[in-house]
Formats: structure tokens, sequence, C-alpha cells
């Protein structure tokens, strides 16, 4: 094992090899550096290949949900193979495995999605019973929402997977978040910015996070530097929320938590998988009640949506 106390060692970096989470992991290696004042050659970044990357032919939601992107970078973590692992946040199941914790999270990047497509300006514009490519149960119900009359199919694949199929004429269209089209430098790509109250994001959306062994002292002092106080309470916040509702690929779920100050904002929703029907709910609090506001807005949609919400429609 390394001995991560000092950089004087190697410090391992888990990541996927996906443009996206290389393009990640190398940002908090940055920080890491500077904050330190150590050489980027003392930091390793070791590529782990996870079940969801293999799976390209089916929806996540049909071969396990959002564990499949992390479950192998978590073994390492847990044979102390690597030291970190750097994930993006909305990847992140609310669950994990013992002895292991989301410790920090970067500054978050604009969490907005945007509206890619070849053919059209806006969703507005797109003709009557047009595709739209997206592997987001979330995003395919939002666009039901706003036209029933486009068909959503499934768009699995990285950013450039993606855009490269947009190009070939397997979609009309499609929607990816702002944030990793900006860390990709990709950001001439989206034909339109949607607004937030028409396509409010994914939990966790646009934030980095860094995950650790909850015990490893030494490694949690390293990343104190870096980590942003403001996302860590807003991620709390939504995480809760979506641990609430049982929430998983599985489920059209969106939420955002804002911070200003003192003072925390969060806004979350449910949809049926067609668009159909909606619930929303808002809470107002304190930051030091990050958790308790989610978790009370989870209860609220759960009830309200009835046990059978997610499996019809």
């Amino acid at each position: 094992m390394a001995q991560s106390a000092s950089f004087a060692h190697l410090l391992r970096i888990g990541t996927r090899g996906s443009p996206l989470a290389l393009a990640q992991a190398h940002t908090v290696r940055d920080r890491l550096v500077a904050a330190h004042g150590c050489a980027p050659e003392d930091i390793a970044i070791v590529v782990i290949k996870t079940t969801g990357d293999r799976i390209l032919d089916r929806p996540l939601s049909e071969a396990g949900g959002k564990g499949l992107f992390t479950k192998e970078i978590e073994e390492a973590l847990l044979a102390n193979d690597i030291d970190i692992a750097v994930h993006s946040s909305k990847d992140m199941p609310t669950q994990l495995p013992d002895g292991l914790a989301l410790v920090a999270y970067l500054e978050r990047e604009d969490v907005r999605d945007v509206f890619i497509s070849r053919k059209a300006a806006t969703i507005a514009d797109l003709p009557r019973g047009a595709l739209v490519g997206s592997a987001s149960l979330r995003r395919q119900a939002l666009v039901k929402r706003l036209r029933p009359d486009l068909r959503v199919g499934v768009f699995r694949g990285n950013v450039q997977t993606r855009l490269r199929k947009l190009d070939e004429g397997e979609a009309d269209a499609t929607l990816l978040a702002l944030a990793g089209l900006k860390r990709l430098g990709l950001e001439r790509e989206a034909t339109a910015i949607l607004p937030l109250d028409q396509f409010p994001p994914a939990i966790g959306q646009g934030a980095i996070g860094i995950e650790a062994r909850e015990r490893d002292g030494a490694i949690l002092d390293l990343l104190k530097p870096i980590a942003d106080r403001s996302t860590k309470i807003a991620l709390e916040t939504e995480r809760a929320f979506l641990a609430a509702l049982d929430g998983s690929c599985r489920t059209p779920i969106a939420g955002l938590a804002t911070v200003d100050g003192g003072s925390l904002s969060f806004h979350g929703m449910i949809l049926r998988p067609d668009g159909s029907e909606v619930f929303e709910t808002w809470r107002q609090g304190a930051v030091a009640d990050a958790s308790r506001l989610g978790d009370d807005a989870g209860r609220e949609l759960k009830a309200r949506g009835g046990p059978d919400f997610f499996t019809s429609g």
C-alpha cells in the first residue's frame, strides 16, 4: 500500500477511462498539486474498467442500476489498490460499501442540461414523432412531459460516442449535461441550454465527488484544501432526498439544492416514465438541516406518488 500520509510517496486516483472521467480525475490531481506543492508525477491516475462501461446495448436500469459504474472502483479502494476514487456524483448510489464514503466534492459546475440537435434549435422545434436519444429515464420523462408526441430511445456511450451517433442520424436530438461538455471543452456542441424550471437536473449533476476509505485519516487531511463546503451541503440534501425515495436508475427523479450562506433551498421532482404525471416539492431551511430537509422532501413525494408510481405509466 502506498504510504499516502505524504506526497513523498505515490497517491493513486482511481477512475473510469472515458474522456470525461479522465478529465475529472486530472482536475482533482491538478487541485491537489496546487494545494500541496507536489509534482504531478507524484499522483498516479489508475484507470479501472467498470461493468457499466461494458454494457452498451441496453439501459443500465435493466442491468443493475448506478452501482455498475462504481463496483470495480470501490473494490480497488477496499483492497487498498487505490487511495481515492473520482466520480461523477450523479452516478453514485445512495448506499455505499461499508468503510467507504463520499468525503469531498469540488465546487459544482453548471447543473443544467443541454439540447443538442442537427435538425432543430429547440425541443419545441422538433417535428412531430422525432426521436430523442437518451440513456437517462429522467431526461426521457422530462422530454415526454413537454412533448408527448416525441419518441424517446436509449442512447448509450460516452459524450463523444453520443455526438457521433447524432451525426450519423441514429436520433434527431439528444440531451447531455452542460458540466460534462464544459469539462471536455465541447460547450460549443450545445444547441440550447435548457431552463431549470423545465429540466431540473439529476441528483448530484455537475459535482465531482471523491470517494475514500472513511478511516484513512491521512487521505482525508490531504483532501481538505480542495473540498468545497457548499457543494457538500447541497449533495447531502439531494442524496438524502434520493435515499428517501429509494431512487435508482429505474426511477425518473430530479432535484437541486442551492446554498446561500447559511441558508438552503431545495426543489425536488418525481415523474412517471412517460411524463404523464409529475409531483414537485420545495424546501427552505438552514444548512445545518440539509439531510433532514432532503429526507423530508423525499418522504413527501414518495407518499404523494404512492407505491405504484414508478412501476406504472
